[in-house]
C-alpha cells in the first residue's frame, strides 16, 4: 500500500507540476502580448510627436516670415514719412524764398497798379505753395498705399513659402 501511495503522490506531484507549468506559460504569453502592445503604442506616440514637431517648425517659420515682412513694411513706412517731412520742409523753404522775392518786389513798387500786381503775384505764389504741399500729400498717400500693397504681397508670399516649403510627414 505504501507503493500505491507513493505512485499516487508522484502522480499528483506530476499533475501539479504540469498545471503550474501551464499557468506560468499562459502568464508569460500574456506578458509578451502586453509588451508588444506597449511597443506599438510607443511607436505611435513617437510618430505623433515627430509630426507635431514638424508642424511647430512650420508654424515657427511662418511666424518668422510674417514678422520679417511686417518689419520691412514698417521700415518702408518710416522712410516714406521721412521723405514726406523732407518734402514739406523743402516746400516751406521754397515759400520763404518766394516771400522774400515778394517783399523786395513790394518795396520797389511806387504805384498802386504795381501793388496790385504784387498782390496777384503773392496770391499766385501761395497757390503754387499749396499745390506743392497738396502734391507732396498725394505722393505720400500713393507711397503709403504702395507700401501697404507690398506688405500684403510679402506677407502672403511668406505664408505661402512657409506652407509649401515645409516637408510634410
Amino acid at each position: 500500500m505504501s507503493r500505491a501511495y507513493l505512485t499516487a503522490g508522484l502522480l499528483i506531484a506530476w499533475l501539479a507540476c504540469c498545471t503550474l507549468s501551464f499557468a506560468a506559460g499562459w502568464s508569460w504569453r500574456g506578458d509578451r502580448a502586453e509588451l508588444a502592445g506597449t511597443i506599438a503604442a510607443n511607436a505611435a506616440t513617437q510618430e505623433a510627436l515627430s509630426g507635431e514637431q514638424v508642424a511647430r517648425s512650420v508654424d515657427r517659420d511662418q511666424v518668422n516670415e510674417v514678422q520679417r515682412a511686417a518689419d520691412a513694411a514698417d521700415d518702408r513706412q518710416e522712410q516714406i514719412n521721412a521723405d514726406y517731412q523732407t518734402r514739406i520742409a523743402a516746400a516751406a523753404a521754397g515759400r520763404d524764398g518766394e516771400l522774400g522775392r515778394l517783399r523786395s518786389h513790394w518795396a520797389s513798387c511806387e504805384t498802386s497798379r504795381l501793388a496790385d500786381g504784387a498782390a496777384a503775384a503773392a496770391a499766385a505764389a501761395e497757390e503754387n505753395r499749396l499745390r506743392r504741399v497738396s502734391a507732396a500729400g498725394i505722393v505720400r498717400a500713393c507711397e503709403l498705399a504702395q507700401s501697404e500693397r507690398d506688405e500684403a504681397v510679402d506677407r502672403y508670399q511668406a505664408v505661402e513659402t512657409a506652407i509649401n516649403g515645409a516637408k510634410r510627414p
